[in-house]
């Protein structure tokens, strides 16, 4: 019992709980610490980091962070740059991972990572109980118990930020005697065979990239084409950084980009022999190999979430989400971290933000933050008041600089309110989706968003009584939207609100 009373947040009743301690799990509690929100973080690993203590399996991520920037270093636009680094409101709290980085590339190692969000964890003085394992949930007439191999946590309400960690195979016949991703071996032990890789997104062509050098030959296969992220203007597709396969693929070297769906996989003497439908181009596919890898993604581990209430989709993989990253259908328990892809925003241009990485998520844990301090706790946040004349400048600054907005692009929004009685309030970073869809005072919303021919524009919701209306301001090839002309062009727009 002693031992257990000298760890940080003992068993007991705490008005917010916080499972995880990867990267949404830390982000989360830095931000309910800035706004004043009691809560406990509990992780059920010994230390700090989530999947990023042993993934990517080949050590380098497929996010940058880039040391030289055209903006200075651990400045707000340089986390335009930085997609790795945590983010906080003090310069020693900032853009922490650069210094940490051998110089060989801009996309950090798995180690690099890792040292930089426990380091993150010893600069902002975070506390997390580590070894503390949540193993079930129920709720009560305060709230929620969450049941922990330490005791009991009583809390209003939970922020689960497990990620996507529960290694996730479709129902077809003969998968389940096909190793995941998670359980690839050594690449030496894979040298000269050949390798049907089921997948054609970030793992498999992680994985195809990583065994190139040593594979006899490489078939990814999946359904549909794969989906090139530089193309998307998101991470749901495959990384330049795992192009190396597909260019290979192009110019006839060994491997094979397939679009076939998997009927079957059966196990012989020799290896695995896998049968699949064509699709872009119809018909059956016999393939034979030695060694065969399911990159078919990871599902969130709900445990008994989906019993207490919690609706899902995606064929169960993620809890269903409003705006705020609430469960749709039981208040009270929300997500953080790569889970809160679940919110799945306005999809302009077929488009969803990017929550499932670092550079997106870790914005969300402040907006969350932001809304469980004031909207749950009644605890009063900041809202700098404007003159009419700042208001455009402002706007097209956020625009031009805001890392939020260009990292969460149709996703979230710098909100500014008119009000009679008020004044003009800078409402800070808030969900698009939830803007457009709700009531309130006069506002105006700016976002980014990049169009169906590559352009990125600041997008201008203006929300008048009832109605919102749409305005896109033209595109700008430096990206710098404080010209002359979008001064004009948002000038017009606002103009009842700003005489």
């Amino acid at each position: 019992m002693a031992q257990l009373a000298d760890r940080p947040f003992p068993p007991g009743d705490y008005p917010v709980v916080v499972v995880g301690s990867g990267p949404g799990g830390l982000q989360t509690s830095y931000f309910l610490h800035r706004r004043g929100v009691r809560h406990a973080l509990l992780s059920a690993d010994d230390a700090p980091a989530g999947m990023f203590r042993r993934f990517p399996f080949f050590q380098r991520l497929i996010s940058w962070t880039k040391p030289y920037a055209p903006v200075e270093r651990g400045t707000r636009a340089y986390e335009r740059y930085d997609w790795n680094s945590l983010i906080g409101e003090e310069p020693e709290h900032r853009a922490l991972l650069p210094a940490l980085m051998d110089g060989t590339s801009y996309f950090p190692s798995r180690a690099e990572m890792e040292r930089g969000i426990a380091l993150f964890v010893e600069r902002t003085g975070l506390q997390v109980r580590h070894g503390c394992r949540w193993e079930a949930t129920r709720k009560d007439d305060a709230g929620f118990v969450v049941t922990t191999t330490d005791g009991e946590y009583r809390c209003r309400a939970v922020v689960f930020a497990m990620g996507m960690t529960k290694p996730w195979k479709p129902d077809t016949p003969g998968m389940d005697n096909v190793p995941h991703y998670v359980e690839t071996r050594p690449p030496e032990e894979y040298a000269n065979k050949r390798i049907v890789i089921i997948g054609k997104r970030n793992s498999g062509f992680e994985i195809a990239d990583g065994l190139l050098p040593r594979a006899r030959q490489i078939l990814l296969v999946s359904p549909r084409p794969a989906r090139i992220s530089v193309v998307t203007h998101s991470l749901a597709g495959a990384r330049a950084r795992y192009l190396q396969p597909y260019e290979d693929y192009i110019l006839a070297g060994g491997t094979f980009v397939l679009d076939a769906a998997i009927d079957h996989v059966e196990r012989n003497d020799a290896g695995y022999r896998v049968f699949a439908s064509g699709t872009t181009r119809p018909g059956d596919i016999v393939l034979d190999a030695e060694e065969v890898i399911a990159a078919t993604g990871f599902s969130t581990p709900l445990l008994d979430l989906p019993e207490l209430g919690v609706a899902t989709f995606y064929q169960g993989r993620l809890p269903a989400q409003t705006p705020f990253w609430e469960s749709a259908s039981l208040p009270g328990i929300y997500f953080a971290g790569s889970v809160s892809q679940g919110s799945i925003g306005l999809k302009k241009y077929g488009k969803t933000g990017n929550s499932a990485a670092v550079h997106g998520f870790r914005y969300n844990a402040g907006v969350l933050a932001n809304h469980l301090a004031g909207e749950r706790f009644g605890l009063s946040l900041e809202k700098p008041r404007l003159r009419p004349d700042e208001v455009v400048p402002f706007l097209l600054n956020e625009a031009t600089e805001g890392p939020d907005l260009y990292n969460q692009p149709s996703y979230l929004a710098h909100v500014v309110s008119f009000d009679r009685g008020a004044g003009i309030l800078d409402e800070g970073i808030l969900p698009l989706a939830h803007f457009v869809d709700s009531s309130g005072p006069d506002a105006v919303a700016i976002a980014m968003e990049t169009d169906d021919e590559g352009d990125t524009h600041p997008a201008v919701y203006v929300r008048r009584g009832e109605r919102v209306d749409e305005h896109l301001l033209s595109s700008e090839p430096m990206l710098d939207f404080r010209t002359a002309e979008h001064k004009n062009q948002l000038t017009g727009v606002l103009q009842s609100f700003l005489t």
